[in-house]
């Protein structure tokens, strides 16, 4: 008597070419979404609009625009807290809709970049 394997198991070539396609497509969805987030641009604000970073879906920081009353001379330290906080809610950004993108091809599925 021969035992019997549950469907989707064994013997079937074509289940497994049907997963390579699968594959490779998602690969391709996947280099083309990523070309895609990398022309992207995130922008974000701190101190109530008085510093706006930029930054490219590859994180990279594209532009820091100051509002001149944000320029005080005597807290210089102020200053620098609101550009990494705006530097920061600017990548945060990216990397969040880099996820939530990735993630719809991938199905949620972690994979390393």
């Amino acid at each position: 008597m021969k035992a019997r394997l549950p469907q989707g198991y064994g013997g079937g070539g074509g289940n497994m070419q049907s997963m390579l396609r699968q594959a490779q497509k998602m690969q391709e969805d996947m280099t083309n979404a990523q070309t895609e987030l990398e022309q992207r641009e995130y922008t974000a604000t701190s101190g109530g609009g008085m510093v706006t970073a930029t930054v490219d879906g590859k994180h990279l920081l594209r532009s820091i625009d100051l509002k001149p009353e944000a320029v005080d001379p005597e807290d210089t330290e102020m200053l620098s807290d609101l550009i990494v906080a705006a530097v920061n809610e600017a990548v945060r950004k990216a990397q969040a809709d880099s996820e939530e993108t990735l993630g719809k091809i991938t199905g949620g599925m972690q994979l390393p970049f």
